[in-house]
């Protein structure tokens, strides 16, 4: 049976923590400095349009 699930899902892998945190500290800046940009603020503006139920303001 475990052979069946891995053919199911053969993407599903774990990964260490030390691996997700060090990713998450690359990508949290790299968010920032795009949402920090006109473009990063236009398509915010354009998503909360679109969204507003899912909008903090």
């Amino acid at each position: 049976m475990a052979s069946q699930e891995k053919c199911q899902n053969p993407y599903e892998i774990e990964l260490p923590q030390s691996i997700i945190n060090s990713f998450a500290r690359f990508l949290v800046p790299e968010i920032q400095k795009f949402y920090a940009s006109e473009q990063g603020r236009k398509e915010l503006k354009e998503w909360k349009k679109k969204h507003p139920d899912k909008s903090e303001e």
